[in-house]
């Protein structure tokens, strides 16, 4: 089949480590190893990757989020990358204010397009509690995605949020896992030791240490004598969040191999935040065999399959997170059980099936266009 050429405009990438960022990654590992051209647009970065060269964008700090940077690019300039680059297709992967200058731009250009919708937003105004910020996010989604010939999305409740917002022209793209990376066997007796010499089960969390993870609800796990606490990430609520739960164990920012055995080694993972599009933290925990314990709203509910491979609670409900948790540290065969399980159900999610259907929504989407030329001169 035709090589493509696909110029992907991300919100986030390294040194930043979150779903966007991971995603955009796997995308581009994706586009290299099966042949394809492609180039990034992004706020931070190295100057390539898997190959590929990054065009750095102009873009600013988030004023109540420093480790976060926001493109602020002038069309003008994502005008010049398109006509050096001449996509076939544009991927804007969680669009916002970089996206939405490079969906305009491509509109003009007539140049396919396909949004990847990442981020709620709306969810994140209303966690913030900016002032007005829901009703204006909910205003510059339906923007961004009106121009988008389609837009992309994880999970079952994302797409009926977009509906709900008016968006037109969506399809579900759920995210794929590294099958290798996370896996029961990286589980580390020696990690369990450094962290808990006494052998109490570990309950743990990865992810960004951010306000939408609503992780102040783990301090009604930090008494029980039973387990013992252990977050993965680094974020702006750390430091708050230390003194939260000043007996759990904060490992940082993990990758690779070592983020593999973080979560092999967990008893019970639990996630906390209720405005997840996806929540690819608890598909990882579910590859290397951990029955997780998340709010039964957005991502999750597609995510885990509950009472099966993990169990799901009411969003900032902390009788019933404590009594999920209790459930699982009481009962050994229940865990181990649901552990299988959890396995077992994310066997058909590999990155590489995923990024295959990616592809065919290009291809799709460059089989409506006429306007734009490829690879014209």
């Amino acid at each position: 089949m035709d090589k493509l050429r696909v110029l992907i405009v991300s919100e986030s990438f390294l040194p930043q480590v979150n779903g966007v960022t991971n995603s955009v990654r796997r995308v581009l590992d994706h586009l290299a190893a099966t042949g394809h051209d492609a180039e990034l647009v992004a706020p931070t970065g190295p100057p390539t990757y898997a190959g590929f060269p990054v065009t750095r964008a102009r873009g600013t700090a988030l004023p109540f989020y420093r480790d976060f940077r926001i493109g602020l690019e002038t069309r003008a300039r994502l005008r010049s990358v398109m006509l050096r680059f001449r996509p076939d297709v544009v991927h804007v992967a969680s669009p916002a204010t970089l996206g939405y200058q490079a969906v305009r731009v491509a509109e003009e250009l007539g140049i396919p397009t396909v949004a990847i919708y990442q981020t709620d937003l709306v969810g994140f105004a209303e966690r913030y509690g900016i002032p007005g910020g829901m009703r204006a996010m909910a205003s510059l989604t339906r923007r961004i995605h009106a121009g988008v010939d389609r837009t992309l999305a994880p999970s079952s409740a994302s797409l009926r949020q977009l509906e709900g917002l008016g968006v037109q022209h969506t399809a579900l793209w759920p995210r794929g896992v590294d099958l290798q990376q996370f896996h029961p066997v990286r589980r580390s007796a020696e990690l369990r030791r450094q962290v808990v010499p006494d052998g109490r089960l570990l309950v743990g969390y990865v992810g960004r240490l951010a306000p939408e993870k609503e992780l102040e609800l783990l301090t009604c796990l930090a008494d029980d004598h039973r387990y013992a606490l252990v977050v993965v990430g680094g974020g702006p609520e750390e430091k708050r969040l230390r003194a939260l739960l000043p007996g759990a164990s904060f490992l940082g920012v993990l990758h690779g191999d070592e983020l593999g055995r973080a979560y092999a080694s967990l008893d019970v993972f639990v996630h906390t935040g209720r405005h997840e599009t996806y929540c690819q933290s608890a598909q990882e925990a579910l590859a290397s065999g951990v029955p997780v314990v998340a709010p039964r709203s957005g991502g999750p509910v597609d995510v885990v399959a509950d009472r099966v491979a993990g169990l799901l609670y009411e969003p900032g409900c902390r009788e019933q997170l404590t009594a999920y948790v209790d459930r699982l540290a009481t009962d050994h065969l229940y865990r181990r059980r649901m552990g299988l399980a959890a396995r077992r159900s994310v066997g058909d999610r590999s990155w590489s099936g995923v990024n295959d259907r990616l592809v065919d929504h290009y291809r799709d989407v460059i089989g409506t266009h006429s306007s734009w030329q490829r690879h014209a001169a």
